[in-house]
């Protein structure tokens, strides 16, 4: 009987995709705490997590608005399995430059997804390690 995957891994790769873009948001957030006009953005990433499980969806492009917005390496794309839109975070107490990033806010929430990022991986690591022993007759 072939092994599916798609059954063992269950949402844990899509969870593992969109646990490492969000930590790409959240260190853009980090890294223009200072930058006057900037808006510090998230998404939903229950949300984005259910649609991943739902179906696979096209790929969410991120839209370059000035001429010297540098394109990321990735063509400035989310991975297929990904449907997470980006929102503007509602900042607590608004800077006069029109900032609205936290930085407290920021690094409190980028802790929290690199912790949940980790399980996700130890959690996909020991599904391997037990794919591995199995096949092997262990």
């Amino acid at each position: 009987m072939p092994i599916s995957f798609e059954r063992v891994f269950s949402l844990h790769d899509d969870a593992l995709l969109l646990r490492g873009q969000r930590a790409s948001v959240l260190a853009s957030n980090i890294a223009n705490a200072d930058t006057p006009h900037y808006k510090a953005r998230d998404f939903d990433f229950a949300d984005a997590l259910k649609k991943a499980g739902d179906s696979m969806t096209p790929p969410v492009t991120l839209a370059s608005t000035h001429r010297n917005h540098i394109t990321p390496a990735n063509g400035g794309q989310f991975a297929a399995q990904s449907s997470a839109a980006l929102q503007y975070r509602v900042p607590l107490h608004p800077s006069l430059d029109g900032n609205t990033v936290d930085s407290h806010v920021e690094q409190a929430e980028f802790a929290q997804n690199a912790l949940q990022y980790q399980a996700s991986f130890t959690f996909l690591n020991s599904k391997i390690n037990g794919l591995v022993k199995a096949l092997k007759g262990e």
